[in-house]
């Protein structure tokens, strides 16, 4: 039904059924000529080009954006090349001179969870990990956890990565004392799940990008600022003051908006692309919640093949899931397999056969996208069932 924006890559790759989706999206063919308006802008602007992305191009991707997200200030959206970028800059946000206590979850992204274990390190970070598992039980666990303690930073996902599981983070963010720095990574679940941020705009800080279900490629991240910040990041750059560089001084200024968490220099080709998809489904008429039908129906006609298949490995009893199914899931199925080397030899015989998919540690991963027929999917079993 969708094939026809992705021919290109489909092209491309048409001995490889691609079930990798949530870790690299196909490109929508759009994307390429937005590539190139990239360059032909920058050939145009040259020296007057930062006035103009930020005149007229940042705008047009903060305005889609919070029509996705049902944001009231686009304005509050800054860029970055990277999460890993925008995470450390909150990070930075905290004082480092006293100790600073973080909670978070077993089951972040990397860009998190490798630079707060790097600095627990140091005496100034305290850092507490609520399993995820039993999602049965992780809100009221995490309540508990958010409500025994004070907390300078709270750090989780809206879909954790390596589960597709869903968090509230809406129900949470309420728990937190207003003081708190209250961070989502909604990476996961940006352009996948319909996601409503009108209610928590206020408080909630919240990071995505294009990498994955916005389908326009690396290089395009993005953190949301509540209104009312007033922070000075020590990771700073000069987009921070990019309205008063005639005049900057010895002092380190911060501007009120959403700059006060902006970097430097960075390639906007990547904005270009994830404006170009955002503006191709919405002349296409394909919203988050098309989308997210789409895949869903995918994902159960997916699981009603497989357990008629009844593999002895990859089978519907080690799927990770909410014991309520009618629980919400992100866009990727998470099987886990008794081991991680087995885990990692499933996925390399599966890629022998054609079918791409991934793992984390010993947690085999199917994602789903727009890209998928009814024929993909039965022949995606059929491997299975020959390994």
């Amino acid at each position: 039904m969708y094939k026809h924006l992705y021919s290109r890559f489909l092209k491309a790759h048409s001995n490889t059924l691609h079930f990798a989706c949530h870790s690299h999206h196909y490109w929508p063919d759009v994307t390429r000529e937005a590539q190139i308006s990239y360059w032909d802008d920058s050939c145009l602007h040259v020296d007057n080009k930062w006035s103009y992305l930020f005149g007229e191009k940042i705008p047009q991707a903060q305005k889609l954006i919070a029509e996705v997200l049902h944001l009231s200030h686009p304005e509050q959206l800054v860029f970055a090349p990277n999460t890993h970028e925008l995470v450390f800059r909150l990070l930075s946000s905290l004082d480092w001179c006293k100790k600073n206590r973080i909670l978070t979850t077993d089951s972040e992204f990397y860009s998190f969870d490798r630079q707060i274990n790097r600095l627990a390190e140091f005496g100034a970070f305290e850092i507490e990990k609520i399993p995820t598992l039993p999602i049965e039980t992780f809100h009221q666990r995490f309540t508990r956890a958010l409500q025994s303690s004070s907390w300078d930073l709270v750090f989780l996902s809206h879909v954790f990565f390596n589960s597709g599981l869903v968090c509230d983070f809406q129900k949470l963010s309420r728990e937190a004392s207003a003081e708190t720095l209250f961070v989502v990574d909604g990476y996961h679940g940006f352009m996948a799940l319909p996601t409503d941020l009108s209610s928590v705009q206020e408080k909630v800080f919240y990071l995505a990008g294009s990498y994955k279900y916005a389908q326009g490629g690396e290089g395009a991240c993005f953190l949301y600022v509540p209104p009312a910040t007033r922070h000075r990041p020590l990771n700073t750059g000069w987009f921070a003051e990019l309205a008063q560089l005639a005049s900057v001084k010895n002092e380190v200024g911060y501007p009120t908006g959403s700059l006060q968490y902006a970097g430097s220099t960075m390639d906007f080709s990547a904005l270009y692309r994830l404006i170009a998809v955002l503006d191709a489904f919405h002349s296409n008429e394909i919203s988050v919640k098309t989308i997210h039908s789409f895949v869903k129906r995918n994902q159960d006609f997916f699981l009603e093949k497989l357990t008629a298949l009844q593999h002895n490995l990859i089978h519907t009893e080690c799927l990770l899931r909410a014991s309520d199914r009618s629980q919400v899931h992100g866009h990727f199925l998470t099987f886990q397999l008794p081991s991680s080397e087995l885990t990692k030899k499933t996925v390399e015989r599966l890629k022998e056969k054609g079918l791409l998919v991934d793992s984390r540690g010993d947690r085999l991963r199917f994602g789903f996208g727009l890209y998928h027929a009814e024929q993909d999917l039965l022949r995606a079993v059929q491997i299975i069932s020959e390994i």
